[in-house]
């Protein structure tokens, strides 16, 4: 914040100094009087909207002092100076006000900011380092740094019938959004606990959101709804349970080679009311792998997979040098690689949040 500040100071006077220079030479050089007044007024109109107020104040007051001056050099009557100088009093009297109001609404957006981040952090806490067998990390990169919320969602838990987790994308927008990762994230805290399948917990985080839906009035319409995978480590640490409900698929990082994990059978979205789609045995899909030690669980939202590079070509983790052939040692390692990763293939251009969940088992490597 200060950095940009100090930026914004500087341009303004970039802009403020060739317009005090040229409006004096435009005064002593131009065929016709007046011509340079036009840049004088337009010095502190400048200061004012990009300067500190005391800035704007010199400024103001210089241009003031210039036109005066110069009138005096160039032998204008006292009346010529007097709208001269009335002109530039009042446009530097204007931006002093405009200063006023722009300051004002940075003190107010700086408010809103540490509201929105306040929201953020309950809604959405960061995860437990530890959890069971496993160690954690995460990072949220919201695509509006001024907004720090949105529909992006993840948690960990342990439970009795091992560590559960979530990530997930809602696809409303505004506050609607945010009541939706309330309620996906509350519901998530309840159920993890009680549901004795991850199967089960998948279908009532879907009933939650569907009733949520209803009560907010919306209609089925396609739009309201939220992508997610459900993950299951139980207490030994050696498999791993998914469900996933029309989300990008988890990745799978082990001895320096990563595998995406995708859904042996497409699942539609929680929130919509239409529940998943049954395998042939007429049961819910939940997708089984092996848990290696020191194996890295990556999962992601969108926001990764979506990023584009100048060509337009997406952000393939798979396709990653500075994750193929890595060995991590640590899941905030691994999260802090992705996000630089991501940013420096969309040239920091990326156009939605960013939500990143990894998880390591520990026992391998320096994990335990």
């Amino acid at each position: 914040m200060k950095e940009s500040g100090r930026t914004a100071a500087w341009a303004g006077w970039l802009l403020v100094v060739p317009a005090l220079v040229s409006g004096v030479l435009l005064n002593i050089l131009a065929p016709q009087p007046y011509m340079g007044l036009p840049l004088l007024a337009a010095a502190p109109l400048i200061a004012g909207a990009m300067l500190s107020f005391r800035a704007g104040v010199l400024v103001a007051s210089l241009a003031c002092a210039v036109s005066v001056g110069l009138d005096y050099v160039q032998g204008r009557s006292a009346s010529e100076s007097f709208v001269d100088l009335a002109v530039i009093g009042l446009i530097g009297i204007l931006a002093l006000a405009v200063n006023l109001l722009l300051r004002r609404q940075g003190r107010d957006l700086a408010r809103a900011r540490v509201i929105a981040e306040a929201v953020q952090l309950a809604v959405l806490p960061d995860p437990p380092s530890r959890a069971g067998p496993l160690a954690v990390a995460a990072g949220y990169t919201a695509a509006q740094a001024e907004a720090r919320i949105g529909g992006d969602l993840f948690a960990v838990q342990e439970t009795p019938y091992g560590v559960r987790m979530i990530i997930g994308d809602v696809k409303g927008k505004g506050l609607q959004a945010v009541a939706s990762v309330s309620v996906a994230i509350g519901a998530f805290r309840q159920e993890a606990e009680n549901a004795p399948t991850l199967a089960d917990l998948a279908q009532r985080l879907d009933d939650a959101l569907s009733r949520e839906s209803g009560r907010c009035g919306n209609e089925t319409s396609g739009e309201d709804f939220t992508t997610a995978v459900l993950a299951e480590v139980p207490g030994d640490g050696e498999l791993l349970r998914l469900v996933n409900r029309g989300h990008p698929g988890p990745y799978l990082i082990h001895d320096g080679a990563i595998v995406r994990l995708d859904a042996t059978r497409p699942q539609l979205p929680l929130g919509m009311g239409l529940g998943a789609v049954p395998a042939p045995d007429g049961e819910a899909l939940t997708d089984v792998f092996p848990l290696p030690p020191g194996a890295l669980l990556l999962l992601i939202t969108d926001g990764v997979t979506e990023a584009r590079n100048r060509t337009g070509t997406f952000y393939d983790p798979c396709a990653s040098a500075v994750l193929i052939g890595a060995r991590f040692t640590d899941p905030g390692d691994l999260v802090h690689a992705v996000t630089v990763d991501v940013a420096r293939w969309s040239g920091d251009g990326h156009q939605d949040d960013m939500a990143i969940l990894a998880v390591a088992r520990r026992g391998g490597h320096r994990l335990g």
